[in-house]
């Protein structure tokens, strides 16, 4: 499991890698609903995502014959730019697996941050994995690995440092990388405050593990959030949510569009789908949070293109 001491660990490594991004409020959308709302702004993060802080801390880790040998990952887009950019801050080369449908925006930014891209039609893990068994390389998981996990988790510990008096964390989640290090440390230094964890209904992995109390893998994905389109989520994840995250509630698309719409109206900040995704969940979901609450939604990612963008908010 993940120490409070590895996540601040964590922080001093990334900390003149990554920004420290802002914790925006909105007296408007606070109001819509009745709670002092914060919005954690990783759209401004380097590469447009969190993603970054877990890749960093996890190549920091590497012995000097992993980096020589250079690492390898999938993903469908976000996680894809992080670990390229943070590859290219210490010289290792990177090969990522992509999905064939994965927005052409993310396919090019991961080229840019220096990364090889393949994309595959067929199945992503065991493409990965026999061109990582053939060059030798490391493999470097999205989420199940407690060095990402733990440089997520940074974003925890900015947010009390930002807002002591935190209630409510609404946290998106992919295959659990990031609300597992948020959860661990905000659970770890304030365990009053309450995390609530948001999946799309069409995209539920960890709300079904938590069900059957144990990880599973879907058959079928269908959300226009690919940031939260894990077909599974990590052992390790599902352990840390199990242990410390409230409850985990269900999004649908047009909820997270509604969602993108009125953060760009109001607050002016763009974010893709599932950047969305919590504040989502505070319009539309089930979660009971009483009224004057200091609440805070992670807006975790905003790499959507402008073709996309226009569909969306027509």
């Amino acid at each position: 499991m993940i120490k409070l001491s590895d996540i601040i660990s964590a922080r001093q490594i990334i900390a003149d890698r990554v920004h420290r991004t802002p914790l925006m409020s909105s007296m408007s959308l606070g109001r819509r609903t009745n709670v002092r709302l914060h919005f954690k702004a990783e759209v401004f993060q380097k590469t447009g995502s969190f993603k970054p802080r877990g890749s960093i801390n996890k190549l920091y880790h590497l012995s000097e014959g992993e980096r020589e040998r250079g690492v390898i990952t999938i993903s469908s887009g976000n996680h894809a730019q992080g670990l390229a950019y943070a590859a290219s801050l210490f010289d290792i080369s990177a090969t990522v697996v992509m999905p064939h449908t994965t927005p052409a925006n993310k396919v090019s930014a991961t080229r840019g941050y220096g990364a090889e891209v393949i994309l595959a039609e067929d199945d992503l893990v065991t493409t990965c994995l026999d061109i990582q068994k053939e060059r030798n390389l490391t493999m470097v998981h999205p989420f199940d690995d407690p060095y990402i996990v733990a440089g997520h988790g940074t974003i925890g510990l900015e947010i009390l440092d930002d807002l002591p008096e935190v209630d409510v964390v609404f946290v998106p989640i992919g295959g659990g990388g990031l609300i597992s290090g948020i959860a661990t440390a905000i659970k770890l230094k304030k365990p009053r405050v309450k995390i609530v964890g948001v999946e799309p209904t069409g995209a539920s992995a960890m709300w079904q593990s938590l069900q059957q109390k144990k990880a599973v893998h879907l058959d079928k994905i269908d959300t226009i959030a690919e940031g939260l389109a894990a077909p599974f989520v990590g052992e390790l994840n599902l352990a840390l949510v199990q242990k410390y995250v409230d409850e985990v509630i269900l999004v649908s698309d047009d909820d997270m569009i509604e969602a993108l719409c009125l953060l760009l109206e109001r607050c002016k900040i763009l974010t893709e789908p599932a950047g969305a995704a919590a504040f989502a969940a505070l319009l539309f979901g089930s979660a009971d949070i009483p009224t004057g609450s200091e609440v805070v939604c992670i807006l975790s990612g905003g790499n959507i293109d402008r073709s996309r963008l226009g569909h969306l908010l027509t």
